[in-house]
């Protein structure tokens, strides 16, 4: 048994290190992949590109766009005179947010009234229109603020000491920067492993059948899941190799900090890897050709990335695909991999995600096995 075992995983490495423009192309894409979605993937916007409509001219005026000018999120590129222009803008493109001031808007705020500032916006990206807004309420309500600081300080400074004031004071935990890369690169790894391991399991039993070699293991006296292990084994350690170079590859570069325990880690990724193994030996056992293969392996791939938790929180999906979102092997594996990352847990909190990747592994393998005919039809 152990014989033709260890004889299927030598064939399987000797046709993976044959090509050794594979094989670079093997270890190179997934770290090619991790810095281009390591810099391109963010939630945050900037340089948003602004128009102003500044029809008061006064200081009041000029000091909020001031504002807009100085922050990072806004690049004031055109100053215009008509209101018809911001609609050419925003329909060209040039613009994704237009500033209108109208006139009167500091003598309002001199005498001590509302004096409204209306935003248009290009909702064509709702994303970045909704962060673009929260950015110009977050500095539209600083200048308000300290404008009414200012008023009361003018008008009446003794009632301005006796008004109560709430203050927030903010305190992230695990990322105090905020900074979203450090959600996203421990994400990435789970991903880049995922269409990685998932791709070389998909074409294991297809590429058999149409090169011809399965009639030849077919007069053999190898078990179905002999076989099946024996394609499997040599994918695992590629799997687990491209996925320990991921995770050293993105720590180091991106600086993301690594607080949990190496064996942890190690735990949920092999899990994740017999996972990912088990379906993709299930789609080659019901695709008749590579392209068939192909065509399964990008069909589970785009679901499991949108379920994941990745990029869209889960509490946003609808619960009726909430509940088909459990049968996500990366859904698991993404709770690991930023638990450890950055919150340095153990056993002790992520035995539920580990528990379930322990689960659908040997039950997708099991249907994987039974799939599997030792025939070419």
């Amino acid at each position: 048994m152990l014989a033709r075992i260890r004889q299927m995983v030598i064939k399987e490495f000797i046709q993976v290190f044959r090509d050794r423009s594979s094989l670079f192309l093997l270890l190179a894409t997934p770290i090619i992949q991790l810095l281009i979605l390591g810099y391109a993937t963010t939630f945050e916007v900037r340089h948003v590109s602004t128009a102003v409509l500044d029809l008061d001219n006064s200081s009041e005026s000029r000091d909020l766009i001031a504002r807009f000018g100085a922050s990072r999120y806004f690049d004031i590129r055109a100053w215009v005179s008509d209101r018809r222009q911001i609609s050419e803008l925003i329909t060209r493109g040039d613009a994704t947010v237009a500033l209108h001031i109208n006139a009167g808007f500091g003598s309002h705020l001199r005498k001590g009234e509302t004096a409204p500032l209306q935003v248009i916006l290009d909702g064509t990206n709702s994303n970045i229109a909704l962060v673009a807004l929260g950015y110009v309420n977050q500095i539209t309500s600083d200048f308000a603020r300290d404008y009414q600081n200012k008023f009361q300080q003018r008008t009446s400074p003794l009632l301005l000491k006796q008004m109560p004031t709430v203050v927030l004071e903010r305190r992230p935990m695990f990322n105090e920067d905020m900074q979203s890369r450090w959600n996203f690169i421990p994400g990435v790894i789970g991903i880049l492993a995922l269409i990685q391991v998932l791709m070389l399991t998909a074409f294991a039993v297809v590429r058999e059948r149409e090169i011809g070699t399965l009639e030849q293991v077919m007069v053999t006296p190898i078990r179905r899941w002999e076989f099946i292990l024996g394609k499997t084994l040599p994918f695992f350690v590629i799997g687990f190799a491209d996925g320990a170079l991921i995770a050293i590859v993105g720590t180091a570069w991106f600086r993301i900090p690594f607080r949990g325990s190496l064996g942890v880690l190690s735990l949920g990724l092999v899990l994740f890897l017999l996972c990912v193994l088990s379906v993709g030996l299930f789609i080659s056992t019901v695709s008749k050709t590579q392209g068939q293969a192909l065509i399964s392996a990008f069909f589970f791939n785009d679901p499991a990335i949108i379920f994941s938790g990745f990029a869209f929180p889960m509490t946003s999906i609808p619960p009726i695909l909430r509940w088909i979102s459990y049968l996500d092997p990366l859904l698991y594996f993404e709770v690991v991999l930023r638990s450890v990352y950055l919150k340095g847990v153990g056993l002790n909190v992520l035995w539920p995600q580990m528990l379930a990747m322990a689960v659908f592994a040997p039950i997708m393998f099991t249907i994987s096995v039974f799939r599997f005919h030792k025939s070419i039809d």
